[in-house]
C-alpha cells in the first residue's frame, strides 16, 4: 500500500509512535489510509454543515475495512466575497485548494482520498488535486440548498441580488426586500440554482468521480448523509480495483461533462474549470470544443437564474443521469466511460429514469435547440470570450449600441444603480481579468442590478472577468485577451459601437485598423491593484481565461 511509506518497518517506529499520540491503534494502521479533505468552515452555507458529511464518509471508511484520516482545506463564499475585494481572492483560492490536498498527499501518502468540497472554487481545486495526484479518489459535496419561498414563489440568492436592482429602479421598497433576504436562503447548502457550485457538483457525476445524487439530493436530506457514507465505502474498493481518477476523467469524460453542462444551462465558469481539470492530466479543453459540442447538444433542463427550476426539482425529476439517459437518445453521451462506482456509465443509466418530463425535457422537444453557452470571437475578443445563451432574451439575440467604458466593477455598478445606464448601452467592465483584477471577480452585482431596473433585454455588458452563473441578460465575459495585456477591450472608447451576433457568435468593435493600432501605441499598462502577497504573485503566474485561467508552465 502507498500508505507503508510512513507505517511500515522498524525505521517507521517513530511515525508509528506519532500515530499512537494522535489514538490510532496497530490494527487502523494495517488497514487502507484514507485522506478525508474536508473544506468544512463557518464562512459559507454550503460548507457549514460538511462536519457531518465528513463524519459519515469516515463511518463509511471504517465500515468497508479503511481508516479515515481527515484534514482542512480552505473556502470562500463567492456570494459574501462579491462586489468589494474579497471577490478578487476567489478564483485564485481554487489553486491553494488544489496545491492544498496535493501537499497533504504527498506528505502524507494516502492510500485514497475523498474530497468533501461544495461551493465555487473549491469544487475544481479539489478535483484539480485529483487529477495532479492520480491516485484512487472520490468527490462526495455537501449539496444543494433548498429554494427559499417568499410570497407563494421559490426563490433564492439571486433573487436578493436583483432586488436590489428592484428597490434602485423604484419596482420594490426597502422592506420587501428586508423580507425576501430573511427567506431566499433557508439553510444549509450550495445556492439554489444552477450556479457554478452547483454546476460543478453536477458535472462531477457527468464526470464519473463523483456519485449518482452527488450534485442533486438536497444538503438537508438524509439521503446526503447515506451518499456520503456510500462514497467512503466505495474509496476502498477504488483502492482493490486500482481504479485512479484518470482512469475516470478521460477526453471522452471531459466531452460528456460538456455535453451535460449545456443540456442542462450550467454557469459560464465550467468553461474555466473543467480546462483547468483537464489541464491537470495532461488534456487541453478548447474554447472551440464547447463551442462545437455547444452547437449540437438541445438545452432540455431550464434551471434558474435562466428559468423556474431548482435542484431540488431536478433532483425530484430524475438527476443528472436523468439528464444524461435523454441524450443518450441522440447518441450524445459516451456510456463506456468509467466511474467511481466501478462501473460504466452504462451500467448505471439502466437504473435511471425521467420522473418530470418538464424539468428535463424530452430531446425532440427542447426548451432551446443548442445548448446553453455559446463562444463569441471576433474584433473585440479574438481569443474568444463567453456567453450564456439561455440567459439572453432572443430580442436582443442581435446587439448593437454605444460602448460606456468602465475599469472597475465598482465604477459600472455605481453607474447602474444611479441611472446612468440606458436602453442600448454597451456596459464595458475591463481591467477585472485574471492578471489585471488580478483574480477575475464575478460581476453578480451589476448585472443584477441590471436585470433588477429592468434593461437585461435592452443592455450589453461585456468584461474581461467573469460572470456568476447566477446571471442572466446579455451578459459576455471571459473576453480575451484581457486588458491588462493590451487586449482590443482596452482600446474601447466611450461611443464606440460594438455589434454582437448570438446567432452567428460574433463581437465585434467597430473601429478601423488604423484607429485601434493608433490607441495601442498610446496605451499604457496600468499600475497594479495588488501589490504584495498571494494575489499579487498570482497576476504574475496567471494564463487567460482562454486557457482556464491556469498558471504558466515553468518556462512560459
Amino acid at each position: 500500500m502507498r500508505s507503508d511509506r510512513m507505517k511500515k518497518g522498524i525505521d517507521r517506529a517513530p511515525h508509528r509512535s506519532l500515530f499512537n499520540a494522535m489514538g490510532y491503534l496497530s490494527e487502523e494502521l494495517e488497514r487502507p489510509i484514507i485522506g478525508v479533505a474536508s473544506s468544512a468552515n463557518e464562512v459559507i452555507p454550503g460548507h457549514i454543515h460538511l462536519g457531518k458529511i465528513a463524519q459519515a464518509v469516515k463511518d463509511g471508511i471504517r465500515m468497508a475495512g479503511g481508516t479515515p484520516m481527515e484534514f482542512s482545506t480552505i473556502g470562500i463564499c463567492d456570494g459574501i466575497a462579491m462586489n468589494h475585494e474579497g471577490m478578487k481572492y476567489s478564483l485564485g483560492s481554487r489553486e491553494l485548494v488544489c496545491d492544498s490536498v496535493e501537499v497533504m498527499a504527498k506528505a502524507y501518502p494516502f492510500d485514497g482520498l475523498v474530497l468533501i468540497p461544495n461551493c465555487d472554487k473549491i469544487i475544481p481545486g479539489m478535483m484539480m488535486a485529483a487529477m495532479r495526484l492520480n491516485i484512487p479518489a472520490i468527490m462526495i459535496s455537501g449539496g444543494p440548498m433548498l429554494a427559499g419561498r417568499y410570497k407563494g414563489k421559490a426563490v433564492d440568492l439571486i433573487s436578493v441580488f436583483e432586488g436590489v436592482g428592484k428597490v434602485a429602479g423604484g419596482l420594490m421598497d426597502e422592506k420587501e426586500l428586508a423580507q425576501l433576504e430573511q427567506c431566499a436562503c433557508p439553510g444549509a447548502g450550495s445556492c439554489s440554482g444552477m450556479f457554478t457550485a452547483n454546476s460543478m457538483n453536477c458535472l462531477s457525476e457527468a464526470l464519473g468521480i463523483g456519485l449518482p445524487g452527488n450534485g442533486t439530493i438536497p444538503a438537508v436530506h438524509g439521503e446526503r448523509i447515506r451518499l456520503a457514507k456510500i462514497a467512503g465505502k466505495c474509496i476502498i474498493e477504488l483502492i482493490k480495483k486500482n481504479i485512479k481518477p484518470r482512469d475516470i476523467m478521460t477526453i471522452d469524460a471531459f466531452k460528456n461533462a460538456i455535453t451535460v453542462d449545456m443540456a442542462f444551462g450550467g454557469s459560464s465558469n465550467t468553461a474555466l474549470h473543467l480546462p483547468a481539470i483537464a489541464h491537470e492530466g495532461g488534456m487541453k479543453l478548447p474554447l472551440t470544443l464547447f463551442d462545437e459540442i455547444s452547437e449540437k447538444v438541445p438545452h432540455i433542463c431550464n434551471m434558474s437564474p435562466a428559468g423556474p427550476h431548482h435542484l431540488e426539482d431536478l433532483n425530484e425529476a430524475g438527476g443528472v443521469y436523468g439528464i444524461m439517459k435523454e441524450l443518450t437518445k441522440k447518441k450524445l453521451i459516451n456510456t463506456k466511460c468509467m466511474t467511481v462506482t466501478g462501473s460504466k456509465i452504462s451500467d448505471l443509466l439502466k437504473s435511471a429514469a425521467v420522473a418530470d418530463s418538464e424539468v428535463i425535457r424530452p430531446v425532440n422537444k427542447p426548451y432551446h435547440e443548442k445548448g446553453g453557452l455559446a463562444v463569441l470571437t471576433g474584433s473585440l475578443a479574438p481569443q474568444g470570450s463567453i456567453v450564456k445563451r439561455i440567459g439572453v432574451s432572443e430580442s436582443i439575440w442581435h446587439f448593437e449600441g454605444k460602448a460606456k467604458c468602465f475599469n472597475s466593477e465598482e465604477e459600472a455598478g455605481k453607474a447602474i444603480m444611479d441611472g446612468s445606464i440606458w436602453a442600448g448601452d454597451a456596459v464595458i467592465i475591463r481591467y477585472e481579468g485574471p492578471k489585471g483584477g488580478p483574480g477575475m471577480r464575478e460581476m453578480l452585482t451589476p448585472t443584477s442590478i441590471l436585470a433588477g431596473r429592468g434593461l437585461d433585454t435592452t443592455c450589453a455588458l461585456i468584461t474581461d472577468g467573469r460572470f456568476s452563473g447566477g446571471t442572466r441578460g446579455l451578459c459576455v465575459g471571459h473576453v480575451s485577451p484581457e486588458a491588462a495585456e493590451c487586449g482590443p477591450i482596452a482600446l474601447v472608447k466611450n461611443g464606440d459601437i460594438i455589434e454582437i451576433d448570438l446567432n452567428k457568435k460574433t463581437i465585434h468593435l467597430k473601429v478601423s485598423k488604423t484607429e485601434m493600432d493608433k490607441r495601442k501605441k498610446a496605451w499604457k499598462r496600468p499600475k497594479p491593484n495588488i501589490t504584495e502577497g498571494y494575489m499579487a504573485r498570482y497576476a504574475k503566474m496567471v494564463t487567460s481565461a482562454a486557457t482556464g485561467a491556469i498558471f504558466r508552465s515553468d518556462g512560459e
